[in-house]
């Protein structure tokens, strides 16, 4: 009985960074130790915002009735004396009625219209200019899809999640040197400190963006898997802690909760989505410029997902 608690319980290490949202909803049973560990570091993540509904939307998402809705996540590069950007945006839709979670990566350099200050930017920059409320804003007028929640993670805490499960193991594809450390091609191990600096790297790939992007999700994937081999609650704690630290959200832990039970079958299943892109120099600048014609393909995959239309 006890190792069937420990068992169902380590499903609860697979809450972490970014993809914080798609792992709660494929989350099962848990254990008391670990249930009351878990609601405690939601209350410390959690922090409202003032919009308590999107302007695309009439009533709120109601989980009970199985709505679909959408999750705007953000990983935030918080330097000393900076605000800081948005160097990672991704937007989740998910749908219970197919059992599906589109994931669309949208590059920090492409540029659109900055609600809120009425000139067009890096997308980025709408969260320097206006925080988490400015970046919502100016990813829904974007798409043009209601974004009704999000979740923000510090870049600079990336380290202390993968300290939290003692490091991961990942298999890189490009040899290169970022801030002292060298990446050889391989399986690699590493620690926090050098998990942060291969996530950020972005000027050595010729793949730009795209490549960083790639590294985020191959960290992410890593410390899930190095997650559930944890079977002290001890790790829990340490990673709960770590969460808590780095991560804000407007969902409270009812809504999480509801999450779970009511949207399980569809973390089972997230599609990748991908924005095309032409990059361009404006005024020494570079920007990704998307044409109307991919807006179009995206606006209309996701309004679809979201049973939009």
């Amino acid at each position: 009985m006890r190792s069937q608690k420990k068992k169902k319980s380590r499903k609860w290490l697979r809450v972490t960074g970014i993809i914080l949202l798609v792992l709660l909803i494929g989350g099962g049973a848990y254990g008391y130790t670990v249930y009351h560990s878990f609601k405690k570091a939601v209350v410390t993540m959690h922090q409202p915002l003032e919009r308590e509904i999107s302007v695309k939307r009439e009533n709120p998402v109601v989980f009970e009735k199985k709505e679909p809705f959408s999750v705007l996540m953000l990983g935030v590069d918080e330097r000393e004396g900076d605000k800081g950007r948005s160097d990672t945006i991704i937007v989740l839709t998910v749908n219970p009625n197919n059992n599906s979670v589109k994931m669309l990566s949208i590059p920090r350099d492409t540029r659109t219209e900055i609600l809120g200050k009425g000139k067009e930017d890096k997308i980025n920059h709408a969260y320097a200019f206006g925080g988490v409320p400015m970046s919502m804003d100016t990813v829904e007028n974007f798409l043009d899809i209601p974004i009704d929640y999000y979740i923000q993670i510090n870049m600079e805490g990336f380290k202390d999640i993968v300290d939290a499960v003692g490091g991961v193991k990942i298999q890189n594809d490009l040899d290169f040197t970022e801030n002292g450390f060298h990446f050889a091609k391989g399986e690699i191990a590493l620690n926090g400190e050098q998990a942060l600096s291969f996530a950020r790297m972005r000027y050595e790939d010729p793949r730009g963006d795209f490549g960083r992007q790639l590294r985020q999700r191959q960290i992410i994937q890593a410390i899930i898997k190095e997650g559930t081999s944890v079977s002290t609650l001890t790790k829990f704690s340490d990673i709960f802690t770590a969460l808590g630290k780095n991560i804000k959200t407007n969902l409270t832990f009812d809504q999480i909760m509801d999450i779970q039970k009511n949207y399980r079958e569809a973390g089972k299943n997230i599609q990748q989505m991908e924005i095309n892109e032409t990059g361009t120099m404006i005024n020494k600048i570079y920007y990704g410029l998307v044409s109307e014609e991919e807006k179009q393909r995206i606006r209309t995959e996701l309004k679809k997902q979201l049973e939009l239309q």
